[in-house]
């Protein structure tokens, strides 16, 4: 097996297509079949399925699939611990966010960031913590920035702030009367994100919902709940970074949460054998720059990032 055999098995894989797989990899497509062809023969296994369109590893082959996305990135890393030690912040930076953090992280972020680092290629793409996290294992990600905790034995987490909720609340809702917001409020009246944004589940746990919560219309943003509670009535949570965008009349009607209150832990996540301490830093330093000082992790305020 070489490693340009390796490469091409990897990128079939990500495609599940010969001919997108051999544009990546610069070659035709019958040599990038030949090649394929050519490493099943040698280890005597069928990797992949080439009767399902598209095709799709074979149970053994995806067991092969996984040790070489391992091995890949392994062998990547060599390159990139030279490069981090001896050159300026070049190359490429692929970094995932989730949807409730990157309406306050990424318009400032990419001016930031692009200016502070003329010379690396920066992609932003936003997406659920599952994909994300699929994304880091498989090398299509080099760091994300999501809620944490995430528990995950293959994945590094560097907290970076921590974000409180406020309740925002309707017109003529009598939550409106106090000054804070109960920790037990009417589950009736709550809108809630959509299943899978890790927003839900924090504002499930301050709630201690039983799926009472209204469920006529589960949003996909914070702004839209907002809009919904103003046309409907009720009430939300959001992250404090959100009362930014809301005008006066809207901030009158948020509320402090009542103790326990509601916290998330916001973090740098990399798989754990990423090896470029100078991109985490920079990524790092920028964030410092957008979410106010208050909410940044002491550590954080402190030292920059060292890997193991």
């Amino acid at each position: 097996m070489t490693v340009q055999q390796i490469q091409y098995l990897v990128a079939l894989n990500r495609h599940r297509h010969f001919s997108n797989a051999a544009e990546e990899c610069g070659v035709s497509q019958p040599t990038l079949s030949a090649m394929i062809q050519k490493l099943e023969d040698e280890l005597d296994v069928k990797i992949f399925d080439r009767s399902k369109h598209p095709i799709e590893p074979t149970p053994i082959g995806e067991k092969i699939i996984r040790q070489a996305e391992r091995t890949l990135n392994e062998m990547n890393r060599i390159a990139e611990i030279v490069t981090d030690e001896t050159s300026s912040l070049n190359g490429s930076l692929k970094l995932g966010i989730i949807p409730t953090i990157a309406p306050y992280i990424v318009p400032r972020f990419i001016g930031l960031f692009t200016r502070k680092n003329p010379t690396v290629t920066l992609t932003i793409n936003e997406m659920t913590t599952a994909n994300i996290i699929k994304n880091l294992e498989q090398g299509n990600l080099d760091m994300a920035i999501l809620a944490t905790p995430l528990e995950h034995p293959s994945i590094l987490e560097i907290p970076l702030y921590y974000e409180h909720f406020v309740a925002y609340i309707g017109e003529d809702n009598p939550l409106l009367d106090n000054d804070i917001f109960p920790a037990d409020p009417p589950e009736e009246g709550m809108w809630v994100l959509q299943e899978g944004h890790c927003l839900r589940n924090q504002v499930a746990n301050y709630c201690h919902m039983k799926n009472n919560a209204n469920h006529i219309y589960e949003a996909g943003a914070i702004d839209t709940l907002v809009r919904i509670v103003d046309c409907n009535g009720g009430f939300t949570l959001i992250p404090e970074l959100h009362v930014q965008f809301l005008s006066e009349s809207q901030r009158s009607r948020t509320r402090t949460l009542a103790n326990p209150p509601a916290v998330r832990e916001v973090s740098i996540v990399v798989r754990e054998d990423y090896v470029k301490e100078r991109m985490l830093n920079a990524v790092a330093d920028v964030i410092k720059m957008i979410v106010p000082s208050e909410l940044i992790d002491e550590r954080m305020k402190r030292f920059a990032i060292r890997l193991k």
